[in-house]
């Protein structure tokens, strides 16, 4: 827990205050660490097929849009400091992970034909599905220098 508020301060992130909860929510990813190999977030249901869970491997990719509309992220492991200081009440959150998936699927294959053909770079872009995070290269960092995420969490947008 000590070592999560750390790693999540120093990214300018907040950790849930209720030590309780964070720790049942840190066990149950180690859970999904055993089962599957991957800690796909706890309040999710993962296919077991880690190509397919990328976006919910703790921290998720909704983490970032969920902290800024509704102040906590869909499992209420990652909070705002509002939701700390007591100004915001935490609320439901919607699990918009499907919808969203699709959504980007075809907004990316779109932009990226329409891009891509009128650019020429000597290396692909890529992007940190979980800090956004840029660099151009022929592949992905092992880890992003930001966040410490693997490779596998970085998207080509270029």
């Amino acid at each position: 827990m000590i070592t999560l508020k750390k790693e999540a301060e120093s990214s300018g992130y907040n950790v849930n205050a209720d030590v309780e909860f964070v720790e049942m929510l840190l066990e149950n990813i180690d859970v999904n660490i055993e089962r599957y190999g991957y800690g796909a977030c706890p309040c999710r249901l993962a296919s077991g097929e880690k190509e397919k869970d990328l976006d919910l491997i703790c921290p998720c990719d909704y983490r970032d849009e969920d902290l800024d509309n509704y102040g906590a992220c869909f499992c209420a492991l990652y909070v705002t400091q509002d939701v700390l200081d007591g100004k915001k009440k935490l609320t439901s959150i919607p699990d918009r992970r499907l919808k969203e998936l699709e959504l980007k699927k075809n907004k990316k294959t779109q932009s990226n034909e329409d891009n891509v053909s009128s650019l020429n770079f000597e290396f692909p872009v890529w992007r940190c599905k979980v800090c956004g995070y840029l660099c151009s290269r022929p592949k992905p960092p092992n880890k992003c220098p930001i966040c410490k995420v693997d490779a596998e969490r970085f998207e080509q947008i270029l």
